[in-house]
């Protein structure tokens, strides 16, 4: 099994979201929870979770008449690694420029930005 790449296509992402938020998923459950939001073919995401699976990103079993997907690493680790990834293409690793831009272009509100601080002295 190759190892898991940080980042995931749109596509991927969506898929992934779909599993985490259920634990686990057939195809057809994935199929159907795309669906609702956006067109997509069965084969399409029957094709995605090969990829996922070869990525690493998945595991599967079979279960009656249907292969059951797992993912192998939680939300909170894919969504961090493909953070960090961002930071290094975008902004040479470092994360001050991103806050910058969020507080510059968001325009986070107090509550927000009081909360930030005290993640931040926490962290220190």
């Amino acid at each position: 099994m190759k190892h898991a790449s940080r980042t995931l296509t749109p596509l991927e992402l969506a898929i992934m979201k779909v599993i985490w938020r259920r634990g686990e998923a057939t195809g057809r459950n994935i199929y159907e929870a795309l669906s609702e939001h956006r067109r997509i073919a069965y084969t399409t995401v029957m094709t995605m979770l090969k990829v996922l699976e070869t990525k690493g990103h998945v595991t599967k079993r079979r279960e009656d008449q249907a292969h059951v997907y797992r993912p192998t690493r939680s939300k909170r680790v894919v969504v961090r690694s493909m953070v960090r990834e961002f930071l290094d293409r975008v902004f040479d690793g470092s994360a001050e420029p991103l806050l910058v831009h969020l507080v510059e272009d968001r325009k986070l509100s107090e509550d927000l930005l009081d909360e930030l601080l005290r993640k931040i002295r926490e962290s220190e």
